[in-house]
């Protein structure tokens, strides 16, 4: 069930729609928020439409990878640069928000703003513990200095809108969250059966340039990455929707994100730290980017790492995920091997069960012997069996099938699970409600 999508502080949107939306965008936010000789002005507010879904460069196709697809991974990663060289930057400008924000970085701001750093925590605890959605709303710092950052600095908190969500019968409950831009992006909260455990699985970007063949996000363009606050409020809007403290945070939503890295691990430090969600109750997923594992590695966390594997072989690989020809399975299980030698975490592989496809007992042995090939990664291996997704020439496995494949891997000494598939009826795979609602526009009406 893991799909994954990438930009930043402009409105990058591949494809032939991209300078008409830009210009759409453009003409709402100065007609919200124009300034004349550094002056606010008021002006009447238009209401503009904005589509849902990113398209896909005219030059990225399906089949096998290519130069396009090489030059869509290159520009996330460059965006995910630029995230890093701006330093997820704390100061006053119009692209200030709390949220994402650590509390060292709101002391910065105060001090910028002429007020004493105590009001730091004052914002962090607003923020992070309170759900305060507008600075107008936190109600233990100064009026003045409330107006002043907004009027004056252009700061916000940085929330998002539900723009649709849908409810299964199981509980789980998949929202789409509107963005500043008018983007939309998905998140899932999913509810244990008899416990007070709640995970989400959040997305890192908008859209995702990997193109695996059987996810419903890969179908579809890549727009740009999320920034900070925007993973970190998807949280936020899971336990407040909820009504319950978020337990597990998973980055298996829309996006790659390995080639979101600033992003993805600025948001996971205030998860842990802000929102007290411990690190070992946090997986990040990956299909896999060269030489982004071992950066991982460097930043010692002790969340899980998730490979989304997904094949035995490489035939089969690059088949299922076209990007394995730009990073072959063997060089993957060797860049995992050395993240369990330097982390001394576990390394999780997810394999999603296709019909037909890869869910054979040879299969099945054969991914036994890959694991074994490469040490003792105390290897835990998640079977997925594949949620529908429209317009795909997949089918899910049979029963038999999946309990035949787990066997077959447990029998091998190979750690084992399979995890349950939840929200099917409510479009659970990831990237699949917001491609049934890419035909609806976005109401961007003030």
């Amino acid at each position: 069930m893991h799909m994954h999508s990438a930009m930043k502080t402009g409105m990058r949107v591949c494809g032939e729609q991209a300078l008409s939306r830009c210009h759409i965008h453009r003409t709402y936010i100065s007609s919200r928020y124009g300034r004349a000789n550094g002056q606010r002005v008021q002006s009447q507010r238009e209401e503009v439409l904005l589509p849902t879904m990113p398209v896909r460069n005219k030059d990225v196709t399906d089949g096998a990878w290519d130069d396009a697809d090489r030059h869509a991974v290159d520009e996330a990663l460059k965006d995910a640069e630029k995230i890093a060289r701006l330093g997820i930057k704390t100061g006053v400008d119009h692209t200030q928000v709390l949220l994402g924000q650590r509390i060292e970085d709101l002391e910065k701001l105060c001090t910028l703003t002429g007020q004493p750093t105590y009001r730091a925590k004052q914002m962090c605890d607003a923020v992070y513990r309170k759900g305060v959605k507008r600075i107008q709303d936190i109600s233990n710092i100064p009026k003045a200095w409330k107006e002043s950052l907004v009027e004056e600095h252009g700061v916000s908190v940085g929330r998002s809108t539900i723009h649709h969500r849908v409810v299964a019968a199981d509980g789980t409950q998949k929202f789409l969250l509107r963005l500043h831009d008018g983007l939309v992006v998905e998140t899932v909260g999913i509810p244990a059966d008899g416990s007070h455990r709640l995970t989400v699985c959040v997305s890192s970007q908008i859209g995702c340039p990997m193109r695996c063949t059987f996810c419903a996000t890969g179908k579809g363009g890549f727009a740009r990455n999320l920034m900070p606050h925007e993973i970190v409020d998807q949280v936020l809007t899971v336990q407040e929707e909820f009504g319950q403290r978020v337990s597990n945070v998973v980055f298996m939503g829309m996006g790659e994100p390995l080639l979101n890295i600033p992003s993805v691990m600025r948001a996971h430090e205030i998860i842990n730290k802000e929102l007290n969600i411990g690190a070992r109750h946090v997986t990040i997923s990956t299909v896999g980017v060269p030489n982004a594992i071992l950066k991982l590695a460097r930043y010692a966390t002790q969340s899980t790492l998730a490979i989304s594997i997904h094949a035995p072989n490489q035939q089969i690989r690059e088949t299922i995920v076209p990007s394995a020809k730009a990073y072959p399975l063997q060089a993957l299980m060797k860049d995992c091997s050395e993240y369990f030698r330097v982390t001394g975490r576990r390394v999780t592989f997810e394999y999603t069960l296709l019909a037909g496809v890869n869910d054979d007992v040879q299969q099945a042995k054969d991914l036994a012997a890959l694991l074994k090939e490469h040490g003792n990664m105390k290897s835990h291996v998640n079977v997925i069996p594949w949620n529908p997704v429209d317009e795909s020439e997949f089918k899910r496995p049979s029963r038999k099938n999946v309990t035949t494949f787990v066997r077959v891997l447990e029998q091998a000494g190979i750690k084992t699970s399979i995890r349950v598939t939840r929200g099917l009826e409510a479009a659970a795979a990831c990237g699949q409600l917001r491609n049934k609602h890419q035909t609806t526009p976005v109401h961007m009406d003030g």
